[in-house]
């Protein structure tokens, strides 16, 4: 079995929508064939807790105003570092890069086969590393390596 046109939809417009708000490392897998529950899981991440707000915010937004879809849950808003979205037929998760790394749910899911995503989707792959790296190197002063 694989991830039913409806779902194809949702991740893809999700998927728009997390690259729009800036998140990080946007990926998709079919789990249609191991999970009875969903048919996809779409993850995301940001640097930090109110962008990923800002992402699910948009996400929830977009798929209720251009394809009706609302989510029957939605968890982990309290502390904003792993917020799940259920729509039944797909799961969002966007987390905050620490919980990304740390519970590094790509290597569950990596023998999923992975669902298409939009240009600018794809084109956010990457973006966590370069922004951890730009960050460690603002603490630095240019000059002597020391830190400021």
């Amino acid at each position: 079995m694989t991830a039913t046109d409806r779902s194809i939809e949702l991740v893809t417009a999700a998927a728009q929508a997390a690259a729009d708000r800036l998140a990080h490392d946007i990926i998709a897998y079919d789990v249609s064939d191991v999970l009875s529950i969903t048919d996809a899981f779409l993850l995301a991440s940001a640097p930090n807790d109110r962008q990923v707000k800002s992402i699910v915010d948009e996400i929830e937004e977009r798929l209720n105003k251009e394809l009706g879809a609302k989510p029957v849950r939605r968890e982990g808003d309290r502390d904003a570092r792993w917020i799940l979205l259920d729509y039944v037929d797909i799961v969002v998760h966007v987390q905050h890069s620490e919980e990304r790394v740390f519970y590094a749910l790509e290597r569950l899911w990596k023998d999923c086969p992975e669902l298409p995503l939009p240009e600018d989707a794809v084109k956010t792959r990457g973006k966590a590393e370069e922004h951890a790296r730009l960050s460690g190197a603002d603490a630095v002063d240019g000059s002597d390596g020391e830190l400021s």
